[in-house]
C-alpha cells in the first residue's frame, strides 16, 4: 500500500486542541476525507474519520445522540450515562467510518500524516500561502437570493439611511440618532444591522425578519456618545 497523497486544512486557533483536517489518497486511486489531528497530552494525534454514536428513545424510537439529556422528538428525559466504556473506562461516543485494523498500518498513517502536518505549518509562512485541502466550499457564506425579503429589506434599509444620513438638520445632540437592532432566534445565530431611529418602529419591527414571539430583540439608542439599551420580545 503506497501513501500517494496528504492534503492538511489548518485550523485558525493555535491554542485549539483540533489542529488540522487532511485527506489521504491510496495508491493514487483511494481517498479519504476528514481524519483530525489533535493535540494530546502526549503529543499530537491522528484520528479517523468517525460518526456519533446513537440509540433509540424508548417511547417514540426516534434516534439520539448517547450523551442526549431529552429526546430530540418527543422531549422525555433520557439517562444520561448510556454509552458503553472503553477499556480505559471512558465513554464510547464515536465509532470510525474509516480506519486501520492493525496497528502497523495505523503507526504508518500516523507518522505520514504528522510529517505533512509540520511541512504544512511551514508552508503557510510564506507569502502567498494557499491551502490545497478541498473544503468543497463548505467555509463559505451563502448569498442571499436576488427576491427574498430579507434581501430588498437590507437594501431599503440602507437606502434610507444613507438619505438620512445627507439630509439637512441631523438632530438635536448632532449626528443622526441610530437603533442598533440585533434578532436571536437561535442560540448561535444573530443577525444585526443599524438603521434610523425614525423608521425603527414602523417597517423594522414589522419585517419578516424580527417578527415573531421567539425573535428576541436587543435595541441600543445613539446620541453622539450617550447610549441607552433595552430588550424586549417583539
Amino acid at each position: 500500500m503506497d501513501i500517494s497523497e496528504i492534503r492538511i486544512k489548518l485550523m485558525d486557533d493555535p491554542n485549539d486542541r483540533l489542529q488540522a483536517f487532511c485527506s489521504i489518497t491510496f495508491d493514487g486511486c483511494f481517498v479519504i476525507r476528514d481524519l483530525k489531528i489533535i493535540q494530546g497530552t502526549k503529543g499530537s494525534f491522528v484520528a479517523m474519520p468517525s460518526r456519533k454514536l446513537t440509540d433509540r428513545c424508548p417511547r417514540c424510537s426516534t434516534k439520539n445522540c448517547l450523551r442526549s439529556r431529552f429526546c430530540s422528538e418527543c422531549g422525555v428525559r433520557l439517562e444520561e450515562e448510556r454509552a458503553s466504556k472503553n477499556n480505559d473506562g471512558r465513554a464510547k461516543l464515536y465509532a470510525d467510518i474509516a480506519h486501520p485494523i492493525n496497528s502497523e498500518c495505523r503507526d504508518l498513517i500516523q507518522r505520514k500524516v504528522l510529517e505533512a502536518y509540520a511541512i504544512e505549518l511551514e508552508r503557510s509562512k510564506l507569502p502567498g500561502y494557499i491551502c490545497m485541502y478541498d473544503d468543497y466550499g463548505e467555509e463559505s457564506y451563502a448569498t442571499l437570493g436576488e427576491d427574498s425579503e430579507e434581501m430588498l429589506e437590507v437594501r431599503t434599509i440602507v437606502s434610507i439611511s444613507e438619505r438620512m444620513r445627507n439630509a439637512p438638520g441631523k438632530g438635536a445632540l448632532g449626528g443622526s440618532p441610530e437603533v442598533l437592532i440585533t434578532q436571536v432566534s437561535r442560540p448561535q445565530s444573530a443577525v444585526g444591522f443599524r438603521v434610523p431611529q425614525q423608521i425603527a418602529a414602523g417597517s423594522v419591527s414589522n419585517s419578516p425578519m424580527l417578527r415573531g414571539s421567539d425573535s428576541r430583540v436587543a435595541v441600543m439608542n445613539r446620541f453622539g456618545d450617550d447610549e441607552t439599551f433595552g430588550d424586549g420580545l417583539m
